[in-house]
């Protein structure tokens, strides 16, 4: 008689497994459903932009997405939400054909009049999941008081959150909540990331909702295969002896890196020390914090010229032994992307997303280690703070004017 076949079990799927009670003791109620809902969540985001398409197009069109003198578009958000924007940036300014820039509504508090052109149409397009942070909710009231010309589009996670409750009035405002599943009840924002990132992609193919609504097909089928991989893989790395992790993503990708090092700090309450840079970028100092300990991802371009680039600095940090863990990110790989990398995760979209779709499902990864590696820290994944230093919602503090 052959022997039984040994069944993998999924790491996520264990967590996601235990009774109610155990969840809460170990802190993880909510963190695990909210990574793992997100390829279903997608499609109900794109839903929600549909349902109301014609009033988001009527108002891109009244702040002058269609005319001669098209608006600047600001990006605004803080924190994981500024790396919304970041992640965005590349396909608005590309599809829309207008100047978009990713500001953190930090900067924007501070510096407000740097960012705004004197005789420009504006529109600002402002994400948070809680439409509650006391810079977010300062930005856009301040802007509404000074300059009354600029458009306003929020889109947010909590509809009852006060960016949404004290603009409800304003002509010149459109609020968006997404779907309440999205407002992620954990201390790091996951589901909301990736959904308000799905939800910025909708609006930049406003024109063409049916086409994107196959990219998010695609996304949501990679997104279900990518989850059990990503969970196999992060559960293991969680298990070496790291203290540090060094995240490299160009384009558009270089958001997913910056996300991916946040959730790591965030999750594991700064025991795991976190750094980003694009490919070309880690050389020029960064790359002086490399050592054995550092755990170095890499978020592998579809672009065959900066993939170049990219496996070109993996072979170097080889070469020159600075790691022994390097895990590349892709959607596909062959032997020179295995040849110089330890681990590799292949997110396997069909048909393969350009490196401005991939976001929402890269990220993932990010999340996940973020995850076990907060387990291993024996800390409380979904409140991984214990000495109060971060919260779901930044507290608020003495605004300024």
């Amino acid at each position: 008689m052959a022997p039984p076949v040994a069944l993998t079990v999924n790491p996520l799927s264990s967590l996601l497994a235990l009774s109610e009670e155990d969840k809460a003791s170990r802190g993880v109620l909510h963190t695990p459903r909210e990574i793992a809902q997100q390829p279903a969540l997608w499609r109900t985001t794109l839903d929600r932009l549909r349902g109301r398409h014609a009033e988001i197009r009527a108002f891109l069109k009244a702040a002058g997405l269609d005319s001669a003198q098209k608006p600047t578009v600001l990006l605004a958000g803080a924190g994981s939400s500024d790396y919304i924007g970041r992640s965005l940036a590349p396909l608005l300014r590309r599809l829309w054909q207008c100047e978009v820039a990713a500001v953190p509504s930090t900067d924007l508090l501070t510096h407000p009049e740097n960012f705004i052109a004197p005789g420009r149409r504006h529109l600002w397009i402002s994400f948070s999941r809680s439409g509650e942070s006391p810079e977010g909710v300062a930005v856009l009231l301040q802007a509404l008081a000074r300059h009354p010309g600029i458009h306003h589009l929020i889109v947010s996670c909590n509809a009852q959150g006060r960016m949404l409750r004290e603009t409800a009035a304003c002509k010149q405002v459109l609020g968006v909540a997404l779907p309440d599943a999205a407002n992620d009840r954990g201390l790091a924002m996951t589901s909301s990331f990736s959904n308000m990132v799905v939800f910025g992609q909708a609006l930049a193919n406003i024109d063409n909702l049916d086409g994107y609504a196959a990219t998010v097909d695609s996304l949501a089928r990679a997104g279900e295969h990518f989850l059990h991989a990503a969970a196999e893989s992060a559960a293991h790395l969680a298990g070496q002896s790291l203290a540090k992790a060094c995240f490299v993503g160009s384009g558009p990708l270089k958001a997913v890196a910056k996300e991916s090092a946040l959730k790591l700090l965030e999750l594991t309450a700064g025991k795991i020390l976190t750094a980003s840079e694009s490919a070309l970028g880690l050389r020029h100092g960064p790359m002086a914090a490399l050592d054995h300990d550092t755990l170095l991802v890499a978020f592998l371009s579809g672009d065959a010229n900066v993939r170049r680039y990219e496996t070109d600095l993996l072979e170097e940090i080889g070469r020159k032994r600075l790691v022994t863990t390097r895990v590349a990110v892709c959607q596909s790989s062959g032997p020179e992307i295995r040849a110089c990398a330890e681990h590799v995760l292949e997110s396997a979209a069909s048909p393969p997303l350009a490196d401005d779709y991939r976001p929402p499902l890269d990220v993932i990864f990010g999340q996940l280690l973020g995850l076990f590696f907060s387990l291993r820290a024996n800390l409380k994944p979904d409140c991984p703070s214990p000495n109060g230093a971060i919260s779901r919602v930044v507290q608020n503090f003495v605004i300024h004017s």
